[in-house]
């Protein structure tokens, strides 16, 4: 089971820790804009990248607006590790992004 959460709280939870965050969007869209120190892990290839994860750690999964963090999230979950689903994505983000890889 995963957990969720909207965007503003998120976005305040980011500003006090340092998250670590798996952006699933693909490269394209992660290279044009990203919230710093996230690790992009494209939904279409997460079979093969998942378990370079770190099972230890709590994750916040990201992407446009919140479908395939979603999706995502559920597959995570399944292999064990602690995600949240941050719900409104890149779409909604008001904080600061970086271009780029």
């Amino acid at each position: 089971m995963y957990k969720s959460m909207m965007i503003d709280e998120f976005e305040q939870l980011e500003k006090r820790n340092e998250l670590a965050i798996v952006d699933v969007r693909e490269e394209d869209e992660y290279v044009s804009g990203h919230i710093k120190g996230s690790k992009n892990m494209a939904l279409s290839q997460l079979q093969e990248t998942a378990t370079s994860l770190d099972k230890t750690k709590p994750y916040y999964i990201i992407c446009h607006s919140g479908g395939r963090s979603q999706m995502a999230s559920e597959y995570f979950a399944s292999l064990g590790y602690d995600v949240t689903n941050v719900m409104g994505g890149m779409s909604a983000w008001r904080g600061e992004v970086v271009d780029g890889l």
